[in-house]
């Protein structure tokens, strides 16, 4: 017989990997990037800053930032292939389905192990656009080509939308993007460096992660939420619905975390941006309603379980601020985790050993 390990369950509390890229403390409510506070970044700097403190170790410099500013502009457009296979998958596919084959479209020979900070760079540029470009086809338009004029976020939403977007609206779906850049060994992060440390490419390591994220139990929450707001729809409506669904056995959409006991500090940097978005914002005021609500409730019901608001719930109401389609929720989400999954398959790489855990076998043994 082999040797019997102790058995954790969804590896829960087993240390995978070792990591400079961020810090997750649950218990105390922390979220760092690299030695500097999420929610400081949401809040001062820029997707593009972000992204290179990220796969670069430092914040820019204004040179620098310039730089890579330019090389995700020029690697924006799709080749003519991945825009023909957009255009033939079935208009009922899922738009993480529709990511996910994209993604997959742009894979080639000339790509292997271990990864290049170009390649990196030019998966997340095209990313935005494959969501684009997919939804424009959806509402039966021509979709719309990059602007080499606009930033990242601004150009995601200008391609989204046909339109120059709203500052504040820029401002609040960049503070977003940031705050989900990047979050510890998370289920796609995990599945990602699974696969990057096979010494597979790139690309194979993004689509598995993606696969994970289109998981339910992963990426779904913001599209719930929303559900959840508008089925509630009036102030007067909160106590009533949240109280029923709590007796019922229900859950309220966007409150608890699996990693954070306490407040989220991704919810607190968005609370911030939000607030300055949608201020006079009916919808975002019945929300800002009916999480005051939702907390004093589960406080009630729930003692003691340290249910607070989470990411979620914010983030759902940002992209209904801007005007997204519940459809683009967790693709955007995966638009902007693409750089903290690739950050985590270059440290892979750069100290690679294959991730083979072991499993206890509790079948009968032959006579």
């Amino acid at each position: 017989m082999t040797k019997q390990h102790p058995l954790a369950i969804g590896l829960e509390g087993i240390a995978v990997a070792e990591t400079d890229l961020s810090l997750v403390d649950g218990i105390n409510g922390l979220l760092v990037y690299r030695g500097y506070w999420a929610r400081d970044l949401a809040i001062h700097h820029t997707f593009e800053e972000v992204a290179h403190l990220l796969w670069f170790g430092h914040l820019p410099s204004e040179q620098e930032l310039t730089e890579l500013k330019n090389k995700l502009k020029a690697n924006r457009e799709l080749p003519e292939h991945v825009k023909g296979i957009l255009k033939l998958i079935p208009a009922d596919v899922d738009m993480m389905s529709v990511l996910r084959t994209g993604v997959s479209a742009l894979g080639s020979s000339s790509q292997g192990f271990p990864p290049t900070i170009d390649e990196v760079i030019a998966l997340a540029a095209k990313m935005p656009t494959i969501v684009a470009y997919r939804f424009a086809c959806l509402e039966g338009r021509e979709p719309i080509s990059p602007s080499p004029e606009l930033d990242h976020t601004a150009n995601y939403l200008y391609m989204l939308k046909g339109e120059k977007p709203n500052s504040a609206h820029v401002r609040a779906l960049d503070a977003y993007l940031i705050l989900t850049q990047e979050h510890g060994m998370n289920a796609s992060t995990f599945a990602g460096r699974v696969v990057g440390s096979t010494e597979s490419d790139l690309i194979s390591s993004i689509v598995a992660a993606i696969g994970a994220l289109k998981g339910p139990l992963h990426g779904g929450a913001p599209s719930e939420v929303t559900e959840m707001i508008e089925a509630i729809g009036t102030k007067e409506n909160a106590e009533p619905w949240l109280r029923s669904k709590l007796e019922s056995g229900g859950r309220l959409m966007g409150f608890g975390h699996r990693v954070y006991k306490t407040i989220d500090p991704r919810a607190t940097a968005l609370r911030v941006v939000a607030s300055e978005l949608s201020a006079d914002d009916p919808w975002f005021d019945l929300a800002t309603h009916v999480e005051k609500v939702g907390l004093q409730l589960l406080d009630e019901y729930k003692p003691g379980r340290k249910l607070n608001t989470n990411v979620e719930f914010f983030a759902a109401a940002v992209m209904r601020a801007v005007g997204l389609d519940e459809n683009l929720f967790t693709p955007t989400f995966a638009v902007s985790r693409v750089v903290g999954w690739s950050a985590h398959i270059l440290e892979q790489a750069a100290k690679n050993r294959i991730i083979r855990p072991q499993s206890n076998y509790i079948g009968s043994m032959p006579e």
